[in-house]
């Protein structure tokens, strides 16, 4: 596939680039059909005049509708649709037990890194390597609003991000939540302002600490330049994330031992976005709502979600339940296997 695809680079040098447009165009309008051009450029970061060109042309070949209502795909193009999202994942080159991991968790795409790196730590720098590598194959050119979660994992992985990203691309990258007493070094506007670093964009910080009481949370909600953040993070069309282990953010959050004692009787596993969940995927306890939540990452058209060990496992599982069918995940073999354990490729 891959000798395929680069012979056909060499005779159509652009279309890789055609075909990765289209494929987004046509998995938006998916996603929020009925929608309208001025809409989804935003959503595929093409100018409306871009957009355009393209929507003609599905549009002549039968796959797509317009109304005054929108555009939707249609009974073709859904059929075509699928069958393309079949073949960017073979184009991706997914392995057998990576396409099991993606079906199992009805998610895009997944890339499992060999090893552990709860067993060894080296394993982060390939999870974050490969992140930033899968990152540049995710996005197509255009602008980017990019929401970045904390947690040792992220921080490790910024650390692998570099101005190729930023080929034919610009990016403002924005904290999802504010600090969580934790280490600065990991918390959610140190690795932004990192990423943004290193790929060569804009940075915007949100110091704001994350267990606020409602009446300060409405109060700074109010600031200016506070306003001004959260409504640019509430643009955000790309999210990078981690999921965390229930009980070691327990202890990074300093909790009580009243609190802990509630979320272990509720067999809380895992935490993303200021929300604990047990097994099933169910919230037990919520955070301050300071931030993106976990309801709006489903309207997020590029996600991908980085976490990696066996002591992650069940957390991944479970929180893979609220994400969304777009997210792509990068993960090692610690992870991997033991979700899929009894499962077969």
């Amino acid at each position: 596939m891959e000798e395929s695809i680069s012979v056909l680079q060499q005779i159509v040098p652009d279309i890789m680039s055609v075909l990765q447009n289209r494929y987004h165009i046509m998995r938006n309008i998916q996603m929020y059909a009925p929608v309208g051009r001025r809409v989804l450029a935003d959503k595929v970061s093409l100018s409306e005049r871009t957009l355009r060109t393209e929507t003609d042309f599905l549009r002549k070949q039968g796959l797509l509708s317009s109304s005054k209502n929108g555009m939707e795909l249609t009974e073709e193009g859904e059929n075509v649709f699928r069958h393309l999202e079949k073949f960017m994942r073979l184009l991706l080159n997914m392995n057998a037990k990576e396409k099991a991991l993606a079906d199992y968790l009805n998610i895009q795409f997944c890339r499992i890194v060999p090893g552990d790196s709860d067993e060894d730590a080296s394993i982060l720098d390939e999870i974050g390597k490969t992140a930033a590598k899968e990152l540049h194959a995710l996005l197509p050119a255009g602008e980017f609003i990019v929401a970045v979660a904390g947690g040792s994992t992220m921080a490790r992985a910024a650390e692998h991000f570099s101005p190729e990203l930023s080929q034919n691309r610009n990016f403002i990258f924005v904290p999802t939540r504010g600090g969580l007493g934790e280490s600065m070094s990991i918390q959610a506007n140190s690795v932004s302002d990192r990423m943004a670093q290193l790929v060569g964009g804009e940075n915007m910080a949100l110091f704001v600490p994350d267990n606020l009481s409602e009446k300060a949370y409405a109060s700074m909600k109010s600031e200016p330049s506070i306003k001004h953040t959260l409504s640019v993070m509430k643009k955000a069309n790309c999210l990078l994330y981690s999921i965390g282990n229930a009980k070691v953010m327990m202890e990074r959050r300093r909790m009580s031992h009243g609190l802990i004692s509630s979320l272990e009787a509720h067999n809380a596993v895992g935490e993303a976005f200021g929300c604990y969940f047990n097994e099933n995927g169910e919230i037990v306890y919520r955070l301050s709502r300071f931030g993106l939540q976990i309801e709006e990452i489903e309207k997020i058209p590029y996600a991908m979600a980085i976490a990696g060990g066996s002591t992650k496992a069940k957390a991944i599982k479970a929180f893979m339940k609220y994400a969304p069918h777009q997210t792509w995940l990068i993960t090692d073999e610690g992870a991997a296997n033991l979700i899929l354990k009894g499962v077969t490729l």
